[in-house]
């Protein structure tokens, strides 16, 4: 990245006069700008004053190797209040132009004010972006009622491992809480930006709809659990152990955070590792039962589908945004979400493998009944590494 510095100038103003009651202030016409490369948008400024107005001058400071603007001083003139300065978009990226009213006198600074500026490639990738988001929360979303009606249909659980469902709720949890901590906390918004000061929050609207809705879909199919047929399955002991240990992550992370030994951000993020730590190993059970039964039946086919779209479209939402805005960082900014989409990828292909070429036309033998909860955790590390 081209080195950035910040283009600053401070000049005398024209004295203003006048009974004071208060330090006068600015008022911007935008907060916010998204503009494409080569763009420019005219940005209107008010001087908002008391009764007594003192010499003041206003001073611009940006990113220049990503914007710049027509003026870097506007000198305030006697009874004129408003005033405009143009900005051009040079480079993708996110700068801030920064206003300072300074009392040209005292050398005193009467206010600040700030616009956040994106610049993209291109508009029209933004909004194939914000179209892809949509269309992966859908599919995403959708994704669980599959396996909620086959429960439904066959009146069992039988066939849907019991751990993963367990791993499932509590990485849905822990990812509902780093959407909202992170798109609805000012404070970690602002802890976010100091690390990543040309980053773009990772967060939308659409991945918090879709982990609060992933929690929600994932209790319903837990209760399904306690009123069909389910055999002898329950959560394994290594599952239970596996929580124990992502619970005690957790739980050190907030007191730290809650001592101030670590930021919030700090601690959302630990709360992010597990849930990918989750992705990673929550597959496993149900592909081992699977493989134990040698039959996909009680798993629902039409999950893994809906899955499968929900993470390409995922991780290429990711791409591109990166791309228009040269924003790399915004993906490491964010793992949570690039890691949830490239490990749902390749388990939900193994998934696809099994359903329609090692076990097409099998019916369960493994009958499960009895005490042993076959195909859970605890059975997969009992079995001899060597047969």
């Amino acid at each position: 990245m081209a080195h950035m510095h910040l283009c600053v100038i401070f000049i005398s103003g024209i004295f203003l006069c006048g009974p004071t009651r208060g330090d006068p202030s600015l008022q911007m016409s935008e907060h916010d700008l998204r503009m494409e490369v080569g763009g420019k948008w005219e940005l209107n400024i008010h001087i908002w004053s008391g009764a007594e107005t003192e010499c003041a001058n206003i001073s611009i400071t940006y990113n220049e190797d990503i914007i710049a603007t027509d003026k870097q001083v506007i000198p305030v003139v006697h009874s004129v209040s408003n005033y405009s300065v143009t900005v051009l978009a040079r480079y993708p990226g996110h700068a801030t132009v920064n206003f300072s009213l300074v009392d040209a006198v005292g050398d005193r600074v009467l206010d600040t004010k700030f616009v956040r500026v994106t610049v993209e490639h291109d508009e029209v990738i933004y909004y194939v972006s914000a179209v892809i988001g949509w269309i992966y929360f859908v599919a995403w979303s959708v994704s669980f009622y599959p396996q909620i009606y086959e429960n439904w249909r066959r009146k069992s659980v039988v066939g849907l491992n019991f751990d993963f469902l367990s791993l499932n709720i509590v990485g849905f949890m822990l990812y509902s809480l780093f959407n909202c901590g992170l798109f609805w906390i000012t404070e970690v918004e602002e802890e976010y930006m100091r690390r990543y000061p040309t980053g773009l929050n990772p967060v939308q609207v659409n991945d918090i709809v879709f982990s609060l809705h992933a929690s929600v879909a994932t209790l319903i199919t837990i209760i399904q659990c306690f009123i069909y047929e389910r055999g002898s399955q329950r959560v394994s002991w290594t599952a239970r152990g596996l929580l124990a240990v992502f619970a005690a992550v957790v739980l050190i992370s907030l007191i730290l955070a809650w001592t101030d030994v670590i930021e919030w951000l700090d601690f959302l993020s630990y709360c992010s590792y597990v849930k990918l730590a989750i992705t990673l190993i929550k597959y496993v059970p149900q592909a081992y039962m699977n493989y134990r039964r040698k039959s996909t039946e009680g798993w629902s086919i039409g999950n893994i589908f809906l899955d499968f779209t929900g993470g390409l479209l995922s991780m290429l939402q990711m791409i591109l945004n990166a791309y228009n805005y040269n924003d790399w960082e915004s993906i490491f900014g964010d793992p949570t979400k690039f890691g949830l989409g490239l490990f749902s990828v390749v388990f939900d292909i193994f998934f696809i493998i099994q359903h329609y070429f090692l076990y097409r036309h099998h019916q369960a033998y493994l009958e499960i009944n009895g005490e042993d909860n076959p195909g859970s955790l605890d059975d997969l590390l009992s079995e001899p590494i060597i047969a």
